[in-house]
C-alpha cells in the first residue's frame, strides 16, 4: 500500500495572522489526502446496521435499542417536524383560540382564555428558540408524575433539538395541554377539532362509497358450499383491512395545506385503487392475520386508535364488519384523554362522529339514499355502544412520552388489560413509532424483535401494526435492499404517505402476566 501523502498548505498573503503579526512563525497545516482509506457511508442509515438492538440493560427513554432519531439530524423528517411542522401547527393552534376568544361575550371567559393563548406563546418563544425541557407545571392532571419522572430521569438539561425526536414532540403537546389546564374554564378546549370535523365533511365521496355499501348487514348468498363462503369472507376482510389501512393516509399534522382534490386521491377506497396499492404495503402479514381471524370465535378485539374523522369511520366500518362476521363479538377502542398530535381520537371526536352521521348535516349535496345509508350505519354504531360491543376508553398512559416497550413497567393495569385481548391493533404512524421506539433500526428488523416486550413479555398479546408509513422508522421488510432501492429511486419516500406496512406479532397470549 502506496503511503499516505500529506503536503504543508501554502500561507495566505492578504490575512496575516495573530501570529505572524507578533513575529512568530505560524504552525504548518498538514493536507491530508485521504484515498487509501474506507469509504465514508453513502447515507446516514449505513452507521446503524446492527442487526440486534443493544442489551435491555441500555435501554432507556434516551437510549433506544438502536441510535433515536433527533431534531438536530438534518437527514431525517425529525429535523423537519421540529423545525417547522411544530411551529406551523401550534401557529395554527393559536389561531383557532383567538376564533373561540373573538366568539366570546363573558368578560371572565375572555380573560381566562387570554391567559391560555399567553401560555401557548411562550410555548411558541420556547419551540422556536429551542429551550431546555422544563418540568410540566402540576395542572392537577393524573400524569404529572409519569412526565416528570421521565423528564427528571432521562432528560435533564435536553432542549427540543437534541432530545429523541418522539419524546420531544410528545412533550409539545402535552406542554400544549398545559396551556388549557392552567385555566378555569378552558381545560376541555380542543383547538384541532375544527379542523378534525372539517376534514371528515371534505370527505364525502369516501364517505358513501363505505356507507352505501354497508348500511344494511352483509349477507352471503345463500345456496353456495361453505368453503366458497370462506372464500368470499376472506375476500371481504382483506379488502376491508386495506380500507382501514389507507385510511390512515389523512393525518392533519401532515396534511397541513391539502386540498380537497388531494384528500380525495388519499382516501380513495375503490376496488381498482386498493389492487393497484397492495404492492405498495412493503411488510405484508395480511394473509397471516387472516388465519388468526378466521380462527377467532366470539373474540374481543382492541383498537389503539389514530386519527379521527375519515380514519375513525373507516376503523368503525371495519370493527362493524368483524362483529357481523360472527368471529368478533366485543371491540374495545383505545383513544385520548385530550387533543393530542393534531388529529388522534378524543371521546368527543368519537361521539361527534357517530352523532354526526345519525343527526349531522355534513353533506348538503348527498343524495337522500346516501343520507339514509349514512344514518342507518350510524344508528347501529350507537347500538353496539348501548349493548356493549363497542366500548371506549382513554388510559392516561395513551398520552405520555414513553414508548410502548415501557408499557409493561409504567403502565401495568394497562398491560394486563390488553393481554386479555385476542387481537390488538395498533392504527398510524404514531402508534407504530411508540411500538418500535422511533429508532434507526435496520428495515429487515423483525417486528417482534422491534417491538420488545410487546412481543416477547409473557402474556402479551397478539399485536398487529396498520400503518402508512410517514416517518423514519422503518421494520419488518424482507430486506435492507427494499429500502436502499427506495432511498435511491424515491427520496422523500418515508414521509410520502405511499408506502404502508401491516406488522404481526403473535405475542405470548394465554401466559401468566408477571410483573418484577
Amino acid at each position: 500500500m502506496a503511503p499516505v501523502a500529506s503536503q504543508v498548505a501554502p500561507p495566505r498573503p492578504d490575512f496575516p495572522t495573530i501570529s505572524q503579526q507578533n513575529g512568530v512563525k505560524p504552525v504548518s497545516k498538514a493536507v491530508l489526502h485521504l484515498g487509501h482509506l474506507p469509504e465514508k457511508p453513502k447515507s446516514p442509515t449505513e452507521f446503524h446496521k446492527s442487526t440486534y438492538p443493544r442489551t435491555p440493560t441500555r435501554i432507556d427513554p434516551n437510549n433506544p435499542p438502536w441510535p433515536a432519531y433527533r431534531g438536530y439530524h438534518e437527514y431525517s423528517f425529525a429535523h423537519a417536524t421540529m423545525g417547522h411542522r411544530l411551529p406551523t401547527i401550534l401557529g395554527k393552534a393559536i389561531e383557532d383560540a383567538v376564533k373561540t376568544l373573538n366568539e366570546q361575550t363573558d368578560e371572565d371567559l375572555i380573560l381566562d382564555l387570554l391567559g391560555c393563548i399567553e401560555r401557548m406563546d411562550d410555548l411558541m418563544k420556547d419551540l422556536s428558540g429551542n429551550a431546555k425541557l422544563r418540568p410540566i407545571v402540576d395542572d392537577g392532571e393524573g400524569d404529572i408524575p409519569l412526565w416528570n419522572k421521565e423528564i427528571a430521569k432521562y432528560f435533564q438539561g435536553k432542549d427540543f433539538m437534541n432530545a429523541p425526536w418522539l419524546f420531544a414532540e410528545a412533550y409539545k403537546y402535552r406542554r400544549l395541554h398545559e396551556c388549557f389546564t392552567l385555566s378555569k374554564h378552558w381545560r376541555e378546549l380542543d383547538v384541532f377539532f375544527r379542523q378534525k370535523c372539517d376534514t371528515f365533511s371534505r370527505s364525502q365521496q369516501a364517505v358513501f362509497e363505505l356507507a352505501t355499501r354497508f348500511a344494511r348487514p352483509f349477507k352471503l348468498p345463500e345456496g353456495i358450499t361453505e368453503d366458497k363462503k370462506a372464500l368470499m369472507l376472506e375476500a371481504m376482510f382483506l379488502e376491508l383491512t386495506q380500507v382501514c389501512l389507507w385510511g390512515n393516509s389523512t393525518d392533519l399534522s401532515l396534511l397541513i395545506n391539502m386540498t380537497e382534490e388531494d384528500i380525495k386521491k388519499l382516501q380513495s377506497t375503490g376496488g381498482d385503487h386498493l389492487a393497484a396499492t397492495i404492492q405498495n404495503i412493503l411488510g405484508n402479514d395480511l394473509p397471516e392475520l387472516w388465519n388468526v381471524v378466521k380462527d377467532l370465535n366470539n373474540a374481543r378485539v382492541d383498537f389503539v386508535l389514530d386519527n379521527a374523522g375519515f380514519e375513525l369511520f373507516c376503523d368503525c366500518v371495519y370493527a362493524d364488519f368483524l362483529i357481523q362476521s360472527g368471529h368478533v363479538s366485543k371491540v374495545h377502542f383505545h383513544g385520548k384523554r385530550f387533543a393530542w398530535f393534531v388529529s388522534d381520537v378524543t371521546f368527543k371526536d368519537f361521539n361527534w362522529l357517530i352523532n354526526s352521521m345519525v343527526y349531522g348535516q355534513l353533506f348538503p349535496t348527498a343524495s337522500d339514499s346516501e343520507l339514509d345509508a349514512l344514518r342507518t350505519l350510524g344508528e347501529r354504531w350507537k347500538t353496539y355502544v348501548r349493548e356493549g360491543k363497542w366500548i371506549y376508553e382513554q388510559h392516561a398512559f395513551w398520552c405520555t412520552g414513553f414508548t410502548f416497550w415501557d408499557l409493561h413497567s409504567e403502565a401495568p393495569d394497562l398491560f394486563l388489560h390488553l393481554s386479555k385481548s385476542d387481537l390488538v391493533f395498533f392504527k398510524g404512524d404514531l402508534n407504530h413509532r411508540k411500538l418500535t421506539y422511533d429508532c434507526a433500526a435496520p428495515a429487515s428488523t423483525p417486528f417482534d424483535i422491534a417491538i420488545g416486550p410487546m412481543a416477547n413479555f409473557a402474556g402479551a398479546p397478539r399485536v398487529v401494526s396498520l400503518r402508512t408509513i410517514k416517518s423514519d422508522v422503518v421494520v419488518g421488510l424482507d430486506s435492507d435492499e427494499t429500502a436502499e432501492r427506495l432511498d435511491r429511486e424515491e427520496p422523500g419516500w418515508k414521509i410520502s404517505g405511499k408506502y404502508a406496512v401491516v406488522l404481526l406479532s403473535h405475542g405470548r397470549p394465554g401466559e401468566k402476566v408477571r410483573f418484577n
